[in-house]
């Protein structure tokens, strides 16, 4: 309350506000004694009541806090405040940083905290920080596991994302790659042996305008041929949608994808579990090298390495059954033939074996291990063996 406030509220009461000179001297002089008065007692008993207000205050929250633990309870909360030491407190949330300092300090400058009222002269500790401080030493909450960094990136890797339990527990896997002339699928398990390997070449839907039956029966012929795996593993490209002249082969891949999820996902509706996801190319193309800049080259060279240690090598890193090396060799590999699609299906299907369901241990082994021999013969090139001609 402001000195003129009051001067004008006493003017009002005795009918003279605005005429301030013409009050008696007697009147002058009761009015100046009892502002006086006023501000004197303001002053003399305002802090008073502060700290009356104050005490009272932190007695009712000790007084509350006795009432919220039981004896044994604030017995076990004062242990573990007088005797673990700073690191020992930042396991608890709500002690890290400022809090467990604090606790240390006033600890050893004042001794053990006799009761959990006491804490209220602890900075930065209030009525509802200390029960929820007690809540959490007599009740730890479990840690919650961390996400690893492979967790993220096995997200940013395949769509939908899928529990790496299942991933883990595959047996077998059909990896799939489409273009715009063909399809293609690789059938591996998880010793990385090739069980099926080919493509259908009766993939001239793109030549022209087709209306959804049309897809239907086409995909619905190839998928006839595909072998039944735990996983149908898609390859996902992604194309510049701002360049017009692609949409037509970009849409074509859309349907193409679309079809091959509604009729790979058979038990979809019943069980609710996905069976068929997408994989990144260029991430395949990164795991085996074959990325120049933002285009992929070639993986023909690396399918053919493969090939010749499955069988040179005791331990191939993807073994091909013998009565059909050959048969790959001569019809695959041969310097007139050349199908992309056919070879990325394999390299996708391997790059998904090691990036999402062997451990990272594993991998660095099977990748590691031609270097290895390389190294051991004296050559210079720092890329693996399986990744060079």
């Amino acid at each position: 309350m402001s000195v003129s406030y009051f001067l004008k509220a006493r003017a009002r009461v005795l009918g003279v506000e605005g005429r301030w000179r013409g009050l008696p001297a007697p009147l002058m002089s009761s009015l100046f004694q009892d502002l006086h008065n006023f501000c004197c007692r303001k002053k003399s008993t305002e802090p008073e009541r502060i700290i009356s207000s104050s005490d009272e205050n932190v007695k009712d929250s000790g007084n509350a806090l006795s009432k919220v633990f039981s004896s044994e309870e604030q017995a076990s909360i004062l242990r573990v405040l007088n005797t673990a030491s700073n690191k020992e407190l930042e396991a608890f949330k709500l002690l890290r940083g400022r809090k467990s300092i604090n606790i240390i300090e006033h600890r050893e400058k004042f001794g053990p905290f006799q009761n959990l009222e006491s804490l209220m002269n602890v900075p930065l500790f209030q009525y509802k920080t200390i029960v929820r401080v007690c809540h959490s030493i007599l009740c730890p909450e479990t840690e919650k596991k961390k996400k690893f960094p492979e967790n993220r990136q096995l997200r940013n890797l395949i769509k939908p994302n899928i529990a790496r339990e299942r991933l883990k527990a595959a047996n077998s896997i059909v990896s799939v790659v489409f273009g715009t002339r063909r399809i293609a699928w690789a059938h591996l398990d998880r010793t990385l042996e090739v069980l099926d390997w080919q493509h259908n070449d009766c993939w001239m839907l793109r030549s022209k305008t087709h209306p959804s039956s049309v897809y239907l029966e086409e995909i619905s012929s190839v998928i006839s041929k595909m072998p039944k795996a735990d996983f149908y593993v898609l390859e996902k490209t992604a194309l510049p949608i701002q360049n017009s002249t692609l949409f037509p082969i970009l849409l074509h891949f859309h349907i193409t994808e679309a079809m091959l999820y509604a009729l790979l996902n058979k038990t979809f509706a019943q069980d609710g579990q996905h069976h068929v996801l997408s994989i990144s190319r260029n991430a395949v193309g990164k795991h085996f090298e074959l990325m120049i800049g933002d285009s992929r080259t070639s993986g023909k060279e690396l399918v053919q390495q493969f090939i010749s240690d499955s069988v040179l090598k005791a331990e191939p890193r993807v073994s091909f059954p013998k009565d059909k090396v050959v048969h790959y060799r001569d019809r695959f590999l041969s310097n007139s033939y050349r199908i992309e699609e056919l070879y990325d299906s394999l390299l996708q299907a391997v790059a998904f074996y090691e990036l999402v369901v062997f451990e990272p241990g594993v991998v660095a082994h099977a990748c590691n291990s031609s270097t290895r021999e390389a190294e051991a013969g004296g050559s210079l090139s720092s890329r693996p063996a399986w990744a060079t001609k």
